[in-house]
């Protein structure tokens, strides 16, 4: 079944927060540290991190920069190109 471009535009959109969310699971989890741990690193608690880790909520960047030193990572933000398939979702 061939799906519609706002079908498409709506699970590419979801994609983006979700591979966010990933990311900042993966760096915890590189990290080996708890959801606790990292909140205490950062002066939040806990519901934050979780909150962070779901995917339903896009934080700043200023609070990536926070995670990211807590998690003793570094923050790369990058632009690519789309895709033609996705160029023509839009």
């Amino acid at each position: 079944m061939e799906e519609g471009p706002r079908y498409v535009a709506a699970y590419n959109a979801l994609e983006e927060e979700f591979a966010l969310a990933s990311a900042i699971i993966k760096a915890r989890a590189d990290a080996d540290m708890t959801q606790e741990q990292v909140a205490t690193a950062m002066g939040t608690t806990q519901a934050v991190i979780a909150r962070l880790e779901s995917g339903k909520v896009l934080p700043s960047t200023r609070t990536l920069e926070r995670f990211a030193k807590a998690t003793r990572t570094r923050l790369r933000i990058s632009f690519t190109r789309e895709t033609l398939s996705r160029q023509a979702a839009h």
